[in-house]
C-alpha cells in the first residue's frame, strides 16, 4: 500500500466537518496522513445560539478567534492532527457572502492576490506532498466568494507545486484533484425524511438549493458511515454556526440537512480509478444505480 497523504483546503472553519468531516475520519483511522488548510478564521459568520451572540462580527473579530477553538476541536474530534491556516493565523479574513461589503475589505480573502495565496499553499503541498487534494468546484460549490477563492488558490497552487522553478523545495505532482460535491438525489431524499418526520427544516423543492451535483457527474462515493458519529461530534464543536440533531443539521439559515456518512466528489483531475457498485440498500447502502470509485486515491500506484 502506498503511504498515503490527503490535503484538504476549506474556506472556513465548519466547512470541513460538513462537507468532508466523515471522509477525513475514516482516512485518518486506516493509516493516512491528513493535512487540513483553511483560508479564513469565519469572522463573518452569523451566530446561532442566543448565549453567543456576544461574539457577533466586530472591528475586534471576536468571532474568529472564537471559532480557532471550534476547529481545533472539531480536527480533534476527527482525528486530524495536521490542521494549517493558510499564510498564519488571520492573514487573509472571511469576505462575507457575495455582494457584502466585506467582500472590498483589502484583507479580504476575495481580494488576496492568487499566486500570493497559492505561494503559501505551496509550502504546505512541498513539505506534506500530499498525492490527492480535495477543495471546491470553480462555484465554490454554492457561490460562496472565499469558496470560489479558494478554488482558483488551490489549482493555482497545485500548478506552482509541480514547477521546479518557483520558490523553494523540491516541485511535486499532485495525483488526483476533487471538488466536493452534494447528490441531488440524496438531497431529495433527505428532504423528504425531514417532511415526514416534521422537523420543520425543508425546504419545496431541491432545486430551490444554491449547490447540488446532478448525479451522473459525480465520480466518487466514500462510503465512511462508521465514522458518521466523529463527524456529528466535530459538527457540534462548531456551536456557533451548526445546530446538529441527529441525524440533521441545519445552518443559521433553518434549513434542515441530513448528517451523511456517505460523501461525494467530482474528480477534476487525474485517473480515475475502477468503478464499483455501491452497497444496496438491504446491506444499509444508499442504493444509487451508480458505479464510481469508492477511495479518492483509486489508481494511484
Amino acid at each position: 500500500m502506498i503511504d498515503r497523504r490527503l490535503l484538504l483546503v476549506h474556506a472556513h472553519p465548519d466547512d470541513e466537518s460538513i462537507g468532508t468531516g466523515a471522509t477525513m475520519a475514516r482516512y485518518v483511522t486506516e493509516g493516512a496522513h491528513v493535512t487540513l488548510v483553511t483560508c479564513t478564521l469565519g469572522e463573518e459568520g452569523e451566530i446561532i445560539p442566543p448565549e453567543l451572540a456576544h461574539l457577533a462580527a466586530d472591528r475586534d473579530d471576536t468571532l474568529g478567534r472564537h471559532r480557532i477553538g471550534e476547529l481545533a476541536a472539531a480536527c480533534a474530534a476527527l482525528g486530524v492532527e495536521d490542521h494549517r491556516l493558510l499564510g498564519g493565523q488571520g492573514r487573509w479574513r472571511d469576505s462575507g457572502m457575495m455582494g457584502a461589503a466585506s467582500n472590498d475589505r483589502p484583507e479580504a480573502f476575495w481580494q488576496a492576490d492568487v499566486d500570493e495565496a497559492a505561494g503559501e499553499l505551496v509550502k504546505v503541498i512541498r513539505e506534506v506532498r500530499p498525492q490527492v487534494l480535495v477543495t471546491y468546484d470553480d462555484n465554490g460549490h454554492y457561490g460562496h466568494p472565499d469558496h470560489i477563492q479558494a478554488h482558483r488558490v488551490s489549482w493555482r497552487a497545485a500548478e506552482l507545486a509541480a514547477d521546479a522553478g518557483f520558490g523553494e523545495g523540491d516541485p511535486w505532482l499532485i495525483a488526483k484533484f476533487y471538488y466536493t460535491a452534494s447528490a441531488r438525489s440524496v438531497m431529495r431524499r433527505t428532504n423528504e425524511a425531514l417532511s415526514e418526520a416534521g422537523t420543520g427544516f425543508l425546504v419545496e423543492s431541491v432545486d430551490e438549493m444554491p449547490f447540488g451535483s446532478p448525479d451522473e457527474v459525480i465520480t466518487t462515493e466514500v462510503d465512511a458511515r462508521p465514522w458518521i458519529g466523529h463527524k456529528a461530534a466535530a459538527m457540534r464543536a462548531h456551536a456557533t454556526q451548526i445546530t446538529v440533531r441527529e441525524p440533521w443539521f441545519a445552518l443559521s439559515n433553518d434549513i434542515g440537512q441530513e448528517i451523511l456518512g456517505v460523501e461525494h466528489f467530482v474528480l477534476a483531475s487525474g485517473s480515475r480509478g475502477p468503478a464499483v457498485p455501491g452497497p444496496p440498500m438491504e446491506a444499509g447502502g444508499l442504493g444509487e444505480p451508480y458505479d464510481r470509485e469508492n477511495d479518492l486515491f483509486a489508481g494511484i500506484h
